[in-house]
Protein backbone atom coordinates (compact mmCIF):
# COMPACT_ATOMS: atom_id res chain seq x y z
CA UNK A 1 0.00 0.00 0.00
CA UNK A 2 2.52 2.56 0.78
CA UNK A 3 6.02 2.67 -1.00
CA UNK A 4 7.75 5.59 0.57
CA UNK A 5 7.42 6.79 4.07
CA UNK A 6 9.26 10.11 5.23
CA UNK A 7 10.66 9.89 8.66
CA UNK A 8 11.42 13.34 10.45
CA UNK A 9 14.07 12.76 13.50
CA UNK A 10 14.81 15.42 15.88
CA UNK A 11 17.19 12.94 17.90
CA UNK A 12 14.85 12.59 21.05
CA UNK A 13 14.64 8.34 22.35
CA UNK A 14 10.86 8.95 21.03
CA UNK A 15 11.61 9.51 17.42
CA UNK A 16 14.96 7.09 17.82
CA UNK A 17 12.02 4.73 18.77
CA UNK A 18 9.95 6.11 15.74
CA UNK A 19 12.64 5.50 13.66
CA UNK A 20 12.92 1.92 14.54
CA UNK A 21 9.22 1.44 14.27
CA UNK A 22 9.16 2.97 10.72
CA UNK A 23 12.43 0.87 9.64
CA UNK A 24 10.32 -2.52 10.74
CA UNK A 25 7.17 -1.15 9.13
CA UNK A 26 8.68 -0.68 5.74
CA UNK A 27 10.93 -3.79 5.59
CA UNK A 28 7.02 -5.78 6.33
CA UNK A 29 5.60 -3.00 3.30
CA UNK A 30 8.32 -3.34 0.79
CA UNK A 31 8.55 0.60 1.10
CA UNK A 32 11.99 2.76 1.12
CA UNK A 33 12.12 5.40 3.64
CA UNK A 34 13.53 8.95 3.43
CA UNK A 35 14.44 10.28 7.08
CA UNK A 36 14.48 13.65 7.46
CA UNK A 37 15.93 16.77 10.29
CA UNK A 38 14.74 19.80 9.92
CA UNK A 39 17.56 22.60 11.19
CA UNK A 40 16.49 25.51 13.32
CA UNK A 41 16.50 28.78 12.65
CA UNK A 42 17.96 31.15 14.13
CA UNK A 43 17.57 34.06 11.55
CA UNK A 44 14.16 35.55 14.02
CA UNK A 45 12.49 38.53 12.39
CA UNK A 46 12.15 41.78 14.46
CA UNK A 47 8.55 40.49 15.53
CA UNK A 48 9.77 37.68 16.76
CA UNK A 49 11.45 39.46 19.67
CA UNK A 50 9.40 39.13 23.20
CA UNK A 51 10.28 42.97 24.26
CA UNK A 52 9.44 44.83 20.61
CA UNK A 53 13.44 44.77 20.02
CA UNK A 54 14.87 43.29 17.14
CA UNK A 55 16.85 39.85 17.91
CA UNK A 56 20.49 40.23 16.80
CA UNK A 57 22.53 37.22 16.74
CA UNK A 58 26.63 38.06 15.91
CA UNK A 59 26.58 36.31 12.46
CA UNK A 60 30.08 34.24 13.52
CA UNK A 61 27.74 32.42 16.79
CA UNK A 62 25.04 32.00 14.08
CA UNK A 63 27.45 30.02 11.86
CA UNK A 64 28.97 28.00 14.60
CA UNK A 65 25.31 26.79 15.75
CA UNK A 66 24.60 26.25 11.92
CA UNK A 67 27.72 24.09 11.45
CA UNK A 68 27.27 21.99 14.64
CA UNK A 69 23.58 21.70 14.23
CA UNK A 70 24.73 20.43 10.73
CA UNK A 71 27.29 17.87 12.30
CA UNK A 72 24.27 16.63 14.77
CA UNK A 73 21.79 16.29 11.52
CA UNK A 74 24.75 14.30 9.58
CA UNK A 75 24.94 12.33 12.64
CA UNK A 76 21.40 11.49 13.58
CA UNK A 77 20.80 10.30 10.04
CA UNK A 78 23.90 8.14 9.62
CA UNK A 79 22.30 6.21 12.69
CA UNK A 80 19.15 6.46 10.88
CA UNK A 81 20.53 5.04 7.48
CA UNK A 82 22.77 2.08 9.34
CA UNK A 83 19.53 0.54 11.14
CA UNK A 84 17.15 0.72 7.94
CA UNK A 85 20.85 -0.66 5.42
CA UNK A 86 21.00 -3.33 8.55
CA UNK A 87 17.23 -4.07 8.05
CA UNK A 88 17.63 -4.18 4.39
CA UNK A 89 15.42 -1.41 3.64
CA UNK A 90 16.37 1.13 0.89
CA UNK A 91 16.55 4.42 2.32
CA UNK A 92 17.84 8.14 2.01
CA UNK A 93 18.12 10.93 3.84
CA UNK A 94 17.52 15.17 3.71
CA UNK A 95 18.15 17.68 6.15
CA UNK A 96 15.58 20.97 5.82
CA UNK A 97 16.21 24.57 5.98
CA UNK A 98 12.47 25.68 6.29
CA UNK A 99 11.72 28.63 9.48
CA UNK A 100 8.73 26.47 9.68
CA UNK A 101 9.51 22.83 11.01
CA UNK A 102 5.81 21.60 10.09
CA UNK A 103 6.36 23.14 6.28
CA UNK A 104 9.19 21.54 6.01
CA UNK A 105 7.82 17.73 7.03
CA UNK A 106 5.24 18.87 4.15
CA UNK A 107 8.00 19.97 1.62
CA UNK A 108 10.34 17.34 2.01
CA UNK A 109 7.66 14.64 1.63
CA UNK A 110 6.20 16.41 -1.31
CA UNK A 111 9.84 16.89 -3.33
CA UNK A 112 10.87 13.22 -2.57
CA UNK A 113 7.26 11.55 -3.69
CA UNK A 114 6.74 10.14 -0.28
CA UNK A 115 3.17 8.64 0.03
CA UNK A 116 2.99 8.50 4.21
CA UNK A 117 4.84 10.50 6.43
CA UNK A 118 5.56 8.29 9.68
CA UNK A 119 6.18 10.48 12.91
CA UNK A 120 6.38 10.87 16.58
CA UNK A 121 4.07 12.80 18.74
CA UNK A 122 4.96 13.07 22.41
CA UNK A 123 1.36 13.37 23.16
CA UNK A 124 1.52 16.65 25.09
CA UNK A 125 -2.46 17.79 26.55
CA UNK A 126 -3.39 20.70 28.10
CA UNK A 127 -1.89 23.42 28.71
CA UNK A 128 1.40 21.80 27.33
CA UNK A 129 0.05 21.64 24.20
CA UNK A 130 -1.38 24.47 23.74
CA UNK A 131 1.89 26.23 24.92
CA UNK A 132 4.53 24.04 23.22
CA UNK A 133 1.94 23.02 20.41
CA UNK A 134 2.94 20.05 18.36
CA UNK A 135 4.59 19.63 15.05
CA UNK A 136 2.46 16.46 14.07
CA UNK A 137 -0.60 17.85 14.82
CA UNK A 138 0.05 20.96 12.38
CA UNK A 139 1.17 18.58 10.35
CA UNK A 140 -1.90 16.26 10.25
CA UNK A 141 -3.58 19.74 9.49
CA UNK A 142 -1.76 21.26 7.11
CA UNK A 143 -0.89 18.03 4.72
CA UNK A 144 -2.57 15.94 2.03
CA UNK A 145 -0.87 12.86 2.79
CA UNK A 146 -1.80 10.13 5.18
CA UNK A 147 0.47 10.50 8.50
CA UNK A 148 1.22 7.56 10.74
CA UNK A 149 1.34 8.58 14.30
CA UNK A 150 3.62 6.74 16.52
CA UNK A 151 3.20 7.48 20.47
CA UNK A 152 5.25 6.94 23.34
CA UNK A 153 3.64 3.88 24.73
CA UNK A 154 2.26 4.52 27.95
CA UNK A 155 -0.33 3.26 30.95
CA UNK A 156 -3.22 1.90 29.43
CA UNK A 157 -5.97 2.83 30.38
CA UNK A 158 -7.94 1.88 33.56
CA UNK A 159 -4.79 -0.60 34.91
CA UNK A 160 -1.29 1.21 35.27
CA UNK A 161 0.01 -1.26 33.16
CA UNK A 162 2.30 -0.47 29.80
CA UNK A 163 -0.26 -0.55 26.57
CA UNK A 164 1.98 -2.00 23.87
CA UNK A 165 3.78 -0.42 21.52
CA UNK A 166 2.14 0.47 18.86
CA UNK A 167 1.20 2.74 15.57
CA UNK A 168 -1.68 4.56 15.40
CA UNK A 169 -3.48 4.23 12.27
CA UNK A 170 -2.68 6.61 9.41
CA UNK A 171 -4.75 9.68 9.52
CA UNK A 172 -5.97 11.56 5.85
Amino acid sequence: MFRHLLVPTDGSDLSDGTIRRAVSFAREAGASITFLHVLANLAMPPQGSLYGDPVLLDPAVVEQFTQAERSYADELLGRARALAEEAGVPCDTAIGEHPVVYEAIIDAATRHGCDLIFMASHGRRGLAGLLLGSETQRVLTHTELPVLVFRRPGPAAGNGQESPSAPAAPAS
